[in-house]
């Protein structure tokens, strides 16, 4: 997402981060075949520590995006009534499916490639929807 934000000049405009619905791996690097998968595409994420999700970021950021159904009920339910942040999936977002990016954790280097094509094709497109929607 950030190679993207900032090929299209958006990258000081744009704040992104990762975070978790749950504490298990807390400060920890990315697994190992994220890393090298990503590292053949041209992206470096060595520097990545994992998060847990806190309550101010549905203060910090203005969209929060879950990979699956199961994170999406999980914020939607923590979300206060308060905030402005708005709670969407990543591929209907982008693209206007309903559909889950699947977690490759327990899987294999192919479940990771397969998990890396879906993001890296709704990119473009939520790229341009962000465009349209914020900025």
């Amino acid at each position: 997402m950030r190679h993207h934000l900032a090929a299209e000049g958006l990258g000081q405009r744009v704040t992104v981060d990762s975070a978790a619905t749950h504490d298990y791996h807390t400060g920890a690097s990315p697994s190992g075949p994220a890393v090298d998968l990503a590292g053949e595409r041209g992206y470096d994420m060595t520097p990545l520590r994992a998060r847990r999700f806190e309550p101010g970021d549905f203060d910090t950021y203005h969209l929060i995006l879950a990979m699956d159904r199961g994170h999406l009920r999980i914020l939607t339910r923590q979300q206060p009534p308060a905030t402005a942040a708005r709670i969407a999936l990543f591929l209907d977002y982008a693209h206007g499916q309903a559909a889950e990016v699947p977690d490759p954790y327990y899987g294999g280097v192919e479940d990771y490639r397969d998990m890396l094509d879906l993001v890296e094709g709704a990119t473009p497109a939520l790229v341009a929807r962000l465009k349209r929607d914020f900025l």
